[in-house]
């Protein structure tokens, strides 16, 4: 009978606690955009990924995402967590160094962040997909233009 309670409860515990286990700490970013007079550091340029060797598709095309996009990628968590690793405040803190351009994640959302402003989308909504993993269905083989 004791045994039974003891497994009763271990159960229960372990059923009450599993919900609070699996939610993941979503990673830093901004609720709005820069204030105007907020000085960002600048996005590395195409020709600064070329003298790191980066030179495929998805890097350039993510870099310069970030560079039209910069302002909506503020607003965005990066889940490669470089919050924790590398104290990124932002999505768009991952392409001020070549860290975006080694990362699929980074590259993912930052090209899922373009395509969906040009859709009309809301920095909300696009933060809402990428914490849905929408960001996840990008072709990092063949990324879309970014123009």
């Amino acid at each position: 009978m004791k045994r039974r309670f003891v497994l009763c409860a271990v159960v229960c515990a372990v059923a009450v606690g599993l919900p609070f286990a699996q939610q993941e700490v979503m990673p830093a970013f901004h609720a709005a955009p820069p204030v105007s007079a907020e000085k960002l550091q600048p996005v590395l340029t195409e020709k600064e990924l070329a003298e790191e060797g980066m030179t495929y598709p998805a890097q350039i095309a993510s870099y310069r995402a970030a560079a039209k996009m910069g302002r909506v990628m503020y607003q965005m968590p990066c889940y490669c967590h470089c919050d924790r690793s590398h104290g990124h405040t932002s999505l768009r803190s991952c392409f001020e160094s070549t860290h975006g351009a080694n990362c699929g994640t980074c590259m993912a959302e930052a090209l899922y962040t373009y395509k969906m402003s040009k859709k009309g989308w809301t920095a909300k909504m696009i933060r809402d997909g990428i914490v849905r993993g929408d960001y996840k269905s990008m072709d990092l083989q063949n990324p879309d233009p970014v123009l």
